[in-house]
């Protein structure tokens, strides 16, 4: 059995509790092992741990805007790949109108976020209405298509579980329900809807398996199911109905705010939520240095507190090793309680192995993005 060199001390000026009532005119960092899950250390600084005046290196932080991207393909084979490692691909891609062909991956499990748009998910279990917001879960194998309603367009963050597969996160202590019920999780039906697209139709499935497609040809469409039975499924939860876990004496670290759990990576889901009232606590997430994970966040709605020049379909990449937290400004925020909830929306990918930044994400990336927590 595994055992940490583990044994607490404390040395000079600090804090008795973590987040909270720190000492005058410091800064707290954590510096902590397996993602806030392990062993951690707090310093209290007398300078922000992000208060550089230059930054050289591969290290650096990365931002970039998708928004600037241009999206062409008929297919999700036509995605923007923006990071991969041999655990995960994290892709973009927008479907401007009904797909006129199926598709399966057989590399892995897909898991999909719609960043805008609203229109019908076909698969092998049926038909499933989607909208902004939603977390679709595609399991390996699994045909389907995309059919956007009237001229509206879905624009997708795609994450690939790469030879593996999404589970749920233990809650432990909070039970079964906490976060969101498994009642809340949605499954397609065949309904109307499903039953009507099924017909003697010639259909073409591209099939994705070791990252090269193969095109397959039916005199059919085999979207044909009758009925099903099981329990690997396509499942739908739309970050509505998610209920964040909340401390008003304690800011909880994103890892509380797990969503899925993937091969070597997790998923978290920042909603809105209240800020902590008591008097002493931080109101923002507290400067770190994550050491063991590569942290992706995607910026879906809203104000974000954290962050500043940051607009909806915007990501940014904190490297494993790289100490970060809140910009100055949200800093001073949190400390005056200028606000008092937060209204920002964000999917949260942290990897433990290292991600591959690819030339479509160099291509919209923000140069700038390491200089933005400079005081101003």
């Amino acid at each position: 059995m595994r055992k940490w060199i583990s044994f607490p001390r404390i040395e000079g000026n600090t804090s008795r509790q973590a987040h909270a009532d720190l000492p005058p005119d410091t800064f707290e960092r954590e510096m902590g092992k397996e993602g806030f899950f392990g062993p951690s250390t707090h310093f209290y600084h007398r300078h922000p741990p992000t208060g550089w005046s230059a930054f050289e290196g591969p290290l650096r932080p990365h931002a970039f805007d998708s928004t600037k991207m241009i999206h062409k393909g008929k297919s999700p084979w036509d995605q923007k790949p923006i990071l991969r490692n041999d655990n995960s691909l994290v892709a973009l891609w927008t479907c401007h109108k009904p797909m006129d062909h199926l598709v399966r991956n057989a590399d892995g499990d897909l898991l999909l976020f719609i960043h805008s748009g609203r229109g019908s998910l076909f698969c092998d279990f049926g038909h499933l209405p989607i909208r902004d917001g939603d977390y679709i879960i595609l399991p390996r194998g699994t045909m389907w298509r995309l059919s956007p309603w009237e001229e509206d367009s879905l624009a997708l963050l795609m994450v690939e579980a790469s030879g593996g597969h999404f589970q749920l996160p233990e809650k432990g202590i909070l039970g079964a329900n906490a976060i969101f019920d498994q009642a809340t999780l949605d499954v397609p039906s065949i309904d109307q809807a499903f039953l009507a697209q099924q017909g003697e139709v010639e259909s073409r499935v591209v099939v994705k398996a070791r990252q090269q497609l193969s095109t397959i040809t039916f005199p059919f469409n085999p979207l044909d199911a009758t009925g099903w039975t099981g329990d690997n499924l396509v499942a739908r939860i739309n970050w509505r109905a998610i209920r964040p876990v909340m401390s008003h004496r304690y800011h909880l670290p994103p890892s509380a705010h797990t969503t899925f759990v993937g091969p070597g990576f997790v998923v978290a889901t920042f909603t809105p939520r209240p800020l902590e009232s008591d008097p002493g606590v931080l109101k923002v997430p507290f400067f770190h240095n994550n050491d063991d994970y590569d942290e992706l966040i995607f910026y879906h709605r809203g104000n974000f507190f954290s962050r500043d020049n940051i607009h909806p379909g915007m990501l940014t990449l904190h490297p494993a090793g790289f100490t970060h937290g809140p910009h100055p400004k949200a800093f001073e925020a949190g400390r005056k309680r200028v606000r008092r909830e937060t209204d920002e929306v964000a999917v949260m990918i942290d990897s433990r192995t290292p991600w591959d930044i690819l030339p479509d994400a160099h291509a919209v990336e923000l140069p700038e993005y390491v200089n933005s927590w400079k005081a101003r």
